[in-house]
C-alpha cells in the first residue's frame, strides 16, 4: 500500500465518546477497555504519520439546539440529543489529546449524521489528494464506522477497517460487525497488520 495514496480516517475521537465525563463515554467505555482501542489508535496514527499517510479526522458536531436533526428524531441520533452530546464549541465535541491533530492533518467539517461522506466534502478531499486506499477507525463500529466503510467501498476506494481501533456500546455488536458485516466491504485487519503493508 503506497503511503502517499493512503488516508487514515479517524471517526469521532471526541471527548463525548473517549473520555470520563463525556456524554456518551459510559456506553462505550467497556468496549474501549477490552479492545484497548485508544492506545492502539494513537500507535497507528503516530506510525502512519511517520510513513507519510494522510491523516483525516471526521468529528460530528451540532448546534446547541440540534436544529440540524429532523424532528421528531429517533434511533442513535435521539441518543445524541438526549445526552446533549457533540455540541459545537463544547469540551465534549473536542478531539481527544491522545490522537490530537497536527498542522498538516485535515479535519473534515459538516458531519451531521452517521456516514462521514454524506454531509461533508470528504470524497472531494480524498480525490484531490489522489487517495486510493481509505483506512477507517473510530466510533461506533457498527454505526458511523460501518456506514463510512460501506460508502467508501461503493465509491471505489480500497477500504480497510482497523479492528483494533474501533469501539461501540456492546462487545457482541462490535464483534458481529467486524466478523460478519465489515468484511463484505473492507479488509478487516489489526493496526499492526496494516502498518506492515505501508510502503
Amino acid at each position: 500500500m503506497i503511503s502517499s495514496q493512503t488516508a487514515l480516517i479517524l471517526i469521532e475521537f471526541q471527548h463525548d465518546f473517549t473520555s470520563k465525563g463525556g456524554a456518551l463515554h459510559e456506553g462505550v467505555q467497556s468496549c474501549m477497555q477490552q479492545t484497548n482501542m485508544l492506545a492502539n489508535s494513537k500507535e497507528a496514527l503516530q506510525q502512519a504519520r511517520q510513513k507519510g499517510v494522510h491523516i483525516i479526522y471526521s468529528p460530528i458536531t451540532f448546534s446547541e439546539d440540534y436544529r440540524e436533526i429532523r424532528k421528531p428524531t429517533y434511533g442513535v441520533l435521539q441518543n445524541v440529543v438526549n445526552n446533549k452530546a457533540f455540541r459545537q464549541g463544547s469540551w465534549g465535541a473536542e478531539i481527544v489529546d491522545d490522537v490530537k491533530p497536527e498542522p498538516n492533518d485535515i479535519i473534515i467539517e459538516g458531519k451531521r449524521g452517521l456516514d462521514a461522506f454524506y454531509s461533508t466534502n470528504l470524497d472531494f478531499i480524498l480525490r484531490q489528494l489522489n487517495i486510493k486506499h481509505t483506512v477507517i477507525c473510530g466510533f461506533l463500529t457498527n454505526c458511523c464506522v460501518e456506514s463510512t466503510v460501506r460508502t467508501a467501498y461503493e465509491k471505489g476506494y480500497d477500504v480497510t477497517t482497523l479492528n483494533t481501533c474501533c469501539a461501540t456500546i456492546d462487545m457482541t455488536a462490535h464483534r458481529t460487525a467486524l466478523t460478519h458485516d465489515l468484511p463484505l466491504f473492507s479488509h478487516v485487519v489489526s493496526h499492526q497488520e496494516w502498518l506492515k503493508t505501508l510502503e
